[in-house]
């Protein structure tokens, strides 16, 4: 199996977690290695031929390759970014230009690396120049997304950035509005603590914002630990307020098929697997703007 859906745990990292007791704690939680969910791992690696097969928008005549995502396949905690940059377009995975240098900083602060997350993006192929997804390209590869957090079913997923929060939000209220305020949010019958911050490529270029990064970031052990609120305690069907903030469940979709949620997709939907079975020129300059929906 690929190395990007090993599990592999690493005591990296100070910060919030330096002391031994606390980074013990803190791997503990994240403690669900793929060899008690196998099932899981060949669905995603299912999932991810497929993807690199896709051809449903425009995007696959451009890109060099797909960039599917990699971490830990039974990761409590996920991140989700905008699209792949130049650096991830060319290696084929996500976070490995600039930006994905400062993630891998911020979760060593909390003592973790990325083997022990599951990193992925909202579009899996570069736009062009690095420019803003399109709504249909956005379509295109939303369901991808839905299959990898109903096959993961992490607690809590860190939407990087604007077009990630928004989508995974379902509501229009900007990163600078949201970040570091916990929501709850379903996809395919799993409901997770949705944690918008900002892009790291924000630190990059507003090195204002970076210790309001850090300090979001900081806040992450402690929400591994939050209950999620009960389903249909709320009206309307949704989940009661989010304990620490007030905010209200609201699923962003119908459920992937074979996910375990209810209702169906229309064509363009992703059935998850069954179980079991070039010259820089131009881009150069723009190669470590990875993600640009940051503010």
């Amino acid at each position: 199996m690929r190395r990007h859906l090993v599990c592999h745990l690493s005591s990296a990292g100070s910060g919030l977690v330096s002391r031994d007791a606390s980074r013990t704690s803190l791997r503990a939680l994240l403690t669900v290695t793929e060899a008690t969910r196998p099932d899981v791992v060949v669905r995603l690696d299912a999932l991810r031929r497929e993807v690199e097969a896709c051809t449903r928008c425009p995007l696959h005549e451009t890109r060099t390759q797909a960039v599917f995502g990699e971490g830990d396949a039974g990761a409590r905690l996920m991140f989700v970014g905008e699209a792949p940059g130049y650096h991830e377009d060319k290696q084929g995975r996500p976070f490995v230009g600039a930006a994905g240098k400062m993630l891998d900083e911020l979760l060593a602060s909390i003592g973790l690396s990325r083997e022990q997350v599951f990193i992925a993006n909202v579009l899996k192929s570069r736009p062009p120049g690095n420019r803003d997804p399109q709504p249909d390209e956005i379509a295109a590869c939303r369901p991808y997304l839905e299959a990898q957090i109903a096959l993961i079913r992490p607690v809590v997923i860190c939407s990087l950035g604007n077009f990630a929060t928004k989508l995974l939000s379902g509501a229009q209220s900007g990163i600078t509005k949201v970040h570091g305020v916990p929501q709850t949010r379903e996809v395919g019958g799993h409901r997770f603590h949705l944690y918008p911050i900002f892009h790291p490529a924000a630190a990059l270029y507003t090195p204002a914002m970076l210790e309001t990064l850090r300090a979001d970031v900081y806040r992450l052990p402690q929400l591994l630990t939050e209950p999620l609120p009960q389903p249909g305690a709320g009206s309307g069907g949704d989940g009661p307020p989010h304990p620490s903030v007030g905010r209200q469940a609201d699923p962003i979709g119908q459920a992937p098929p074979g996910a375990g949620g209810a209702g169906g997709r229309d064509e363009s939907a992703v059935a998850l697997p069954p179980a079991g079975g070039a010259t820089m020129g131009a881009d150069a300059a723009a190669a470590e703007e990875d993600q640009l929906g940051l503010f």
